[in-house]
């Protein structure tokens, strides 16, 4: 990334519980959630193109240029600002593919941000989200950057405080399909909608997480593992598996009795993400 002038981080999140309350006629389903934000995730690196092309420079195995999220991202802008300006981009990718802990939806909400500072395009974080959810409907919560309970498909968001614990996220080196989890015929969706006062008292569960078990044995290995030092739980639709301490020295104890099999890391919950945090630096 020598060649970037802004470099900017692409935290992960954790759904610290998910629930499915219903299915739209169009198929999408109506949830309810609790987003925190980690101090953990990859990293990007822009440098202006005058010439308006949009270039990754850190190409992904398996997913091609044009239909990468940063880059519909960034041509998104381009198309809703009326820029002539372009951009390279550079990416350091920490954050495992079909992980459940937003690594696609926070590159491309690190790239609209970072762009239009960059750019100096001027829209609002409303008009930033809006065109967020054109490209995933977790895409808005890393734009805004704080912790949310949120509905809806989950773009209806209200910021929340939350305490701020040590993470202990563990990777089960499987990637599961979000699109598989949510067309499973025994999923449920009609977990009845709770108010986020009792769901910030604690409590709450994720309804992704025994179709994925049956169908990831791998998920539900770590689970159990995991199960066995703290209480664990899915994030999003998976694959990675979370569970919540105290201080960080408890984390890092229980992350050195994981096997080397089951790789995973160490961070801290935070109510306002690293990239706002960044952002907040650059003003």
């Amino acid at each position: 990334m020598q060649h970037a002038t802004l470099t900017l981080p692409a935290p992960a999140k954790l759904n610290l519980f998910l629930h499915i309350t219903g299915r739209r006629a169009d198929g999408y389903h109506e949830l309810q959630t609790l987003f925190q934000f980690l101090d953990h995730g990859d990293e990007l690196g822009f440098a202006l193109r005058e010439d308006g092309e949009i270039h990754l420079r850190t190409p992904i195995d398996g997913v091609p240029h044009d239909s990468n999220l940063i880059v519909r991202a960034a041509r998104l802008l381009q198309q809703e600002s009326g820029t002539a300006l372009g951009a390279d981009i550079w990416l350091d990718k920490r954050l495992p593919m079909g992980g459940g802990i937003g690594g696609g939806s926070s590159d491309a909400a690190t790239t609209l941000v970072g762009l239009n500072h960059l750019w100096q395009t001027g829209l609002d974080e409303d008009r930033l989200a809006a065109l967020g959810l054109r490209l995933g409907a977790d895409v808005p919560v890393f734009v805004r950057g704080r912790a949310a309970f949120a509905e809806g498909v989950g773009e209806q968001l209200l910021a929340v405080e939350l305490s701020e614990p040590w993470f202990l996220v563990a990777v089960p080196q499987v990637f599961v399909s979000t699109a598989e989890v949510f067309s499973a015929p025994e999923l449920t969706r009609n977990t009845p909608p709770i108010k986020v006062r009792s769901l910030l008292e604690g409590g709450g569960h994720n309804d992704c997480q025994p179709v994925v078990e049956a169908r990831y044995p791998e998920v539900r290995n770590a689970l159990i593992l995991l199960n066995k030092f703290v209480p664990a739980r899915l994030t999003g639709t998976g694959a990675c598996v979370f569970g919540s301490f105290p201080n960080r020295d408890d984390a890092d104890k229980v992350a050195r009795q994981l096997p080397a099999t089951l790789p995973s890391f160490v961070a801290q919950g935070r109510n306002i993400s690293m990239l706002h945090r960044r952002l907040k630096e650059l003003a």
